[in-house]
Parts: C-alpha cells; structure tokens; sequence
C-alpha cells in the first residue's frame, strides 16, 4: 500500500489502485493520492480506541459521534424535522426500524450504525453532506438496538465474552439480512452502503452476502470481516472499554443519559473539540438505552459469520479510519484494506471513533468518489 501525505486526511489504496491520474487532484484538490477517490491530507499509524469484545470496534456502544451528536448541526430547520417518521421493515419475526432523510434525492446510501446504539448517532449534518453529494439517504437500528425488535435469549451478559465464544441466538448473517429487508421496504434495488465501528462490519458482510443488492461499502473504524473470536482481539484497545464497563450509572432516564455521554466523550477525537452541551441537547431529546445494554451488545457481538473471505468483495470499498481511535488500532483498517481488491484507505488524523463536524465534508466526498467508481464499468 502507498501511503499519500498532504494536509488533513491519510490516504491510500490497497489492490490494484485505480490512480488518480496525473493533474487530477479529485474532489480534495490539492492533496496528493494514491487511490482511487479524493483523498485531502495525511496521516500516519496510531493509537485507536475501542468497540466491543472484539466484534469491530464501538466498545459498550457503537458510534460515529460527533460533536453535536446525532443529532449533528449541519443545515437549516429543526433536526425533528430533518428525518421522515420511524418505519418499519420486517426480516420474519424482526421488525427493524428506520427513517429517510427528508428532501434527499439521488443514489441510494444506506447507513449502518455500531454497537448496541441506535440510528440517532448519525450525525444530521453528515446525512445532509451526503444529500449534497447527490445521495437519497437511509439510516436504520439493528436488531437488538434503538427501535427494533430486542432479542430474547441468554448467552454471555459480557460482550467480550460473547465474542470469544462466538455464540448468540442469531446469526451476522441474519444482521445482513436486516439491512435487504431495509432496502426492500425502501423500494431500493441496490444501495451504496457506509457502516460506522460494529455497521462497518456489517456493510462488509452485506456485500459479501448480498452482492447483487451493493453498489459500493464504505467501513469506517471497524475490524475486517476475516477476524473472528479471540483473533479479532488483536485490533481493540480496551482502556476505554474496561473503563466504561467499571463505571456504575444510576437507574433510569438520568442513567441512560449519564452512559451515553461517557461513551460520547470517550470516543471523541482528540482534534476537534467535544461539544458536550451539544451532546447532551440530542441525547436527551433521543435517550438510547443502548450505551448500557451489555446482553443486547453481546447478542450482536456474539453473532457468528460463516460467508465469504474479503478477498471476494467485489465492490468498489473505502476504509476510513482515524489515527487515535480509543477502541480499534489503525492495523484493523489496514487489514481490511489488504485484503479487498482495490479498496482505498484513508486514515483521519486527530480522529477517535467518531467523525467530527468539520471533516464531514471530506467524508462525503471520499463517498460520492467510491460511489462514482462502482458507476464506472470495469476495465
């Protein structure tokens, strides 16, 4: 892999690198790359932070929060407006919950979110960068998070253990399927799809799973689908996990707020400050019970993959990552990027595992341009 340096955003590309040809700087003008898509800047190898037991890397929550949360600044009118009411999409006896972004027009984009939390940790103003980039926009909860359907079951209460154990009452494949029955319910043939820590992996596995129904992947700060079981290990730092997972919130409303402004906090990216009154605007306006449910964290994280290998990923794939990720080290995004043909990587200095505000521009370029490549024959 060739690394690219410049002023902002690290990237390269892993496979047959499409190249940027000679005087053609892409949507980040300016900045040299080695990849196909527009890549602005530099970085380098660095700590990451974490997600849960192992899975991909969102710790006791999941997320890509930024400093205004989910609920993200990022346009004009209120954020309740900004979102179609909740709907519904049905995977047998999972109903899976999920809305659209309102006023959105273009190719499909369908966001995957992490660990245990719901579909509000998508930032709006990121979701309004994508409709600006020329995409119809969707997000949804897995099963076991947000709004739809809990599981029954028992199983580990731990989701570290629950991933060294590689049990729970549902597969990652049934995970998959979640996201087609989202697309069917959406009248979607085909969709590019972006998954953040946990959703990353997920939108791997969909490709791989669901070829015919994915125009392009984009995982951001996840492990790669290859890693299972204690061997997914390697990739997680567990400082702040085993931090979140020794600190006691009280019972309740308060509770929930309380937890989900740790993990909040705790994957910010050291760059760009961390708005906690903002934070705690949308979080209380959407309290997600998520942050603390470790039997729902460890029915996700347990689900056990028996598909494809990456190297049978076909599609046009970026792989985002920042270079201070609290949860996952830089090598998982690296591994991922290896092992798909032709993925580009893009590494995100200062960035924990989140995305903050002032890069969601850039991010919704690197989309638009991995989007543009799958438009593009082969040849």
């Amino acid at each position: 892999m060739a690394e690219a340096t410049g002023a902002g955003v690290a990237g390269d590309s892993a496979g047959p690198a499409e190249a940027a040809g000679a005087g053609e700087a892409g949507p980040a003008e300016g900045a040299r790359t080695d990849g196909p898509g527009p890549a602005e800047a530099a970085g380098a190898d660095g700590p990451g932070p974490a997600e849960a037991a192992g899975t991909d890397g969102a710790g006791p929550a999941g997320a890509a929060v930024d400093g205004t949360g989910a609920a993200g600044a990022g346009g004009a009118g209120s954020w309740e407006e900004a979102w179609t009411g909740t709907e519904y999409a049905r995977n047998g006896v999972v109903r899976i919950a999920y809305d659209q972004l309102v006023g959105a027009d273009g190719d499909p984009l369908l966001l995957i979110m992490g660990l245990g939390v719901s579909r509000f940790w998508w930032p709006t103003g990121l979701a309004r960068e994508f409709a600006g980039q020329g995409f119809a926009v969707a997000r949804y909860d897995q099963r076991d998070a947000g709004q739809s359907t809990r599981m029954p079951g028992t199983g580990p209460r731990n989701p570290f253990a629950a991933v060294a154990r590689r049990r729970s009452v549902y597969t990652s494949e049934d995970m998959t399927d979640d996201a087609v029955a989202v697309l069917d319910a959406l009248g979607w043939a085909r969709a590019h799809v972006f998954g953040a820590s946990l959703g990353g992996l997920i939108a791997q596995r969909v490709a791989l799973r669901h070829p015919d129904r994915v125009l392009s992947v984009t995982s951001d700060a996840a492990i790669p689908s290859d890693a299972a079981g204690l061997a997914a290990g390697r990739y997680v730092r567990f400082g702040l996990l085993a931090k979140l997972a020794r600190t006691k919130f009280p019972a309740g409303r308060e509770g929930d707020i309380q937890a989900a402004l740790a993990v909040a906090r705790g994957v910010a990216s050291p760059a760009y400050p961390f708005d906690e009154q903002a934070a705690r605007e949308w979080i209380e306006r959407e309290v997600d019970a998520g942050p603390r449910d470790t039997e729902a964290q460890a029915r996700q994280a347990g689900a056990s993959w028996h598909g494809p290998k990456l190297r049978e990923l076909k599609q046009p794939t970026l792989v985002l990552h920042g270079d201070h990720d609290p949860i996952l080290r830089v090598s998982a995004a690296r591994a991922t990027a290896r092992a798909i043909p032709g993925a580009r990587l893009v590494i995100l200095p200062g960035v924990g595992h989140d995305l903050p505000e002032p890069l969601w521009p850039t991010i919704a370029r690197e989309v638009r341009a991995v989007a543009d490549r799958a438009a593009r024959p082969a040849g």
